[in-house]
């Protein structure tokens, strides 16, 4: 590599007019300094602890806790880490809950000395197991309702550590360890291109510089409170975790994957969250669900990242949201955090229909390199390439790959360079746009797939004989993988057996929404699968190893209808499961939103996973219509008996109640 010696640009005009107007309306902000970076992330927090023990840290759904109280439940747990694994910088392993658990359970690994690495309770055992085998952890940290699947994956290999069952212990003290800056703080685990998840190394500096730019570019301050939508093993969650826990802000997490979009609104606006952080593909969820009079007078940063946004992501911010609230649109990666960032306003101009991932962070160059290494100009197409100090440590246990992929920088000064196998296109005045995968690995829902992983395991079922897996694009804008298959035999494997046979080795957001059956991949000349000449699905309806069975009622006809247009699919029987059918847990608060819409009835996004088909929602909608019928009845007699003498009333309101509870009683 040469030439890449390029020019520093600072950010032109509007953008720091934008970033003028990035404080909370309080105007308290106390910068984070560059000597800060040197020290661990307890240290940090600790410090924060102590400047503002009884401002509120955290506020999950039935939990609310100062940073006294957060420091003190971290410490507990740490003390019994420590008493299991003593002082050692080794891997520790996180099996518990989003939310409250996983972020005390994250800052006593850390202040035990250790390395968290997040086990997400929804991937499946084999994955989980995989990684706690890779990650070498010697311990599981886990709460009451984990504590029987880390049995299964821990067997005699690692100790186990119930969180609920910490109470015991009686020291609240801070452990007071000696942490070098440069000792590891996690290792997360990312889709990798050998079939196997990749572990990316992090140490304390690096992700405290990552802080330092977050905290001084969108000046987060004590005033601030912050989403946590992401699990804590991406590393989006690293912003907003630590972006609020080191600057006395508040952190709300919200499980969107429990409780669905549709509370999102009301659950922004009663919080008064200031700053919302999520991928595009979930804030076009939020906006669709509501009202254009919908009002979030505290809210005053969207920050969208993980994934592109688009003109559409910023026409739905300025229709629905309040014309203080910047929305900013960053990009980053788990090994380079966040490098570039874009605001935007109500007066911002957004050239073609890609919104641009924008300029410079500070001690992070970004340069565009053709296939031999040379640095591109401006407007040229290139694979973006990070110069700095605060790249990741590197892949663990994995030191080829780690020299591949970090290169020393020929011009020394101790930074190196990462190459992300994206391709972009900079302005000439320093704009970056992102133009997508150099390779084959998408971006599904904020999470970065090795296309190769799937394919591996579509491999591994004995009725497919070939297989190729691409992501396209979806008629929400969103991206959505498709897998192609050549089978081994006549009638090909079924839909709904592939997916049960993936759902058991692969996360949910990896599992293909479209399966293709094939009589041959199309090949280059060279005999390489043709990716471009691959055909897109058909809106027909996959076959699913059941008859098609059509709507009986009007209620099944418009829920067939409402299934059909979110699915893109030309028809969907009675008894099709939705997520058989390509179905997804954003697609479904979709459907949700449409139901409730329609009916006039409230139906909670779990009803969805307990009645995916077509029938069984139809029953849910009837149930909620005769409740809802009974309440509004009662209401109304209730209000007939305002007329009533007081002893007439008293013996109606008596006998009915006596009637409702036989009622319940059966």
């Amino acid at each position: 590599m040469s030439n890449l010696s390029g020019v520093a640009r600072g950010l032109p005009p509007e953008q720091r007019a934008i970033q003028a107007k990035c404080f909370h309306p309080s105007g308290v902000f106390v910068e984070f300094r560059k000597e800060e970076i040197e020290q661990s992330i307890p240290d940090r927090f600790e410090k924060i602890v102590r400047k503002y023990p009884s401002l509120l840290a955290l506020k999950a759904k039935d939990l609310s806790l100062t940073y006294d109280e957060l420091n003190k439940a971290a410490n507990r747990v740490a003390r019994a880490i420590l008493a299991e694994r003593g002082e050692d910088n080794e891997p520790a392993a996180i099996l518990v809950e989003h939310g409250a658990p996983a972020i005390i359970a994250v800052l006593a690994v850390l202040k035990a000395a250790k390395i968290y690495v997040l086990l997400d309770p929804l991937y499946p055992d084999a994955r989980l197991k995989y990684i706690l085998e890779h990650s070498q952890a010697g311990i599981i940290v886990t709460d009451n309702k984990n504590a029987s699947s880390a049995g299964r994956l821990a067997k005699d290999k690692a100790r186990l550590l119930n969180i609920d069952k910490s109470d015991s212990i009686e020291t609240q003290d801070n452990p007071e360890l000696i942490i070098s800056p440069d000792s590891l703080a996690y290792i997360m685990y990312t889709s990798g291109s050998t079939g196997q998840p990749k572990g990316v190394s992090q140490n304390h500096r690096n992700v405290l510089h990552c802080i330092l730019s977050y905290t001084n570019k969108f000046h987060i301050s004590t005033e601030d409170r912050l989403t946590l939508l992401h699990s804590c093993s991406t590393g989006s969650s690293v912003f907003h975790l630590f972006g609020s826990l080191l600057n006395g802000a508040a952190l709300f997490p919200f499980d969107i994957r429990e409780q669905g979009v549709a509370p999102m609104a009301k659950w922004l606006r009663h919080e008064e969250i200031s700053v919302y952080h999520s991928v595009p593909a979930f804030f076009r969820n939020l906006v669709c669900t509501l009202p254009e009079a919908e009002d979030f007078p505290k809210l005053r940063l969207i920050n969208l990242s993980a994934a592109s946004a688009s003109r559409k992501d910023v026409e739905l911010h300025r229709k629905y949201l309040p014309r203080h609230c910047i929305l900013a649109h960053t990009i980053g990666s788990t090994k380079a955090m966040l490098i570039r960032w874009y605001l935007i306003d109500e007066k911002t101009k957004i050239p073609g229909n890609h919104v641009p991932v924008g300029y410079s962070v500070d001690d992070r160059e970004v340069f565009l390199l053709d296939d031999n290494g040379e640095a591109v100009g401006s407007e040229q197409v290139g694979e973006i390439a990070i110069k700095s100090r605060y790249l990741a440590v590197g892949y663990w246990r994995n030191p080829g790959l780690t020299k591949s992929k970090f290169v020393p920088d020929p011009n020394g000064e101790g930074r190196r360079i990462y190459l992300t196998g994206d391709l972009g296109r900079m302005a000439p005045d320093g704009c970056l746009f992102h133009l997508g995968r150099k390779d084959f690995q998408v971006k599904i829902r904020g999470y970065r797939v090795e296309v190769s992983e799937i394919e591996m395991r579509l491999l591994e079922h004995p009725g497919v004989k070939e297989v190729a897996v691409v992501g396209r694009e979806a008629q929400t804008g969103d991206k959505r993988l498709v897998a192609y298959l050549v089978p081994t035999r006549q009638p090909a494997a079924s839909v709904r057996e592939l997916r049960s046979f993936l759902k058991d080795r692969l996360p949910d957001y990896m599992i293909p929404s479209a399966f293709v059956m094939l009589r041959a991949l199309p090949l280059t000349p060279n005999g390489k699968v043709d990716r471009l000449a691959l055909p897109a699905p058909e809106g027909a309806r996959p076959e699913l190893g059941t008859p098609f069975a059509a709507p009986r009622t009007p209620v099944e006809e418009e829920l067939a209808g409402i299934w059909s247009e979110v699915l893109g699919l030309d028809q969907v029987g009675i008894h099709d499961d939705f997520f058989e059918l390509g179905g997804h847990s954003l697609l479904a608060t979709q459907v949700i939103s449409r139901v409730m819409q329609r009916f006039q009835v409230e139906v909670p996004l779990p009803s969805l996973f307990e009645a995916p088909t077509v029938a069984d929602m139809a029953v849910v909608i009837k149930q909620n219509q005769a409740k809802k019928a009974g309440k509004e009845e009662m209401a109304r007699m209730v209000a007939e008996l305002e007329v009533l003498p007081d002893e007439e009333a008293r013996r109606f309101l008596t006998e009915e109640a006596d009637t409702e509870r036989r009622r319940e009683n059966g």
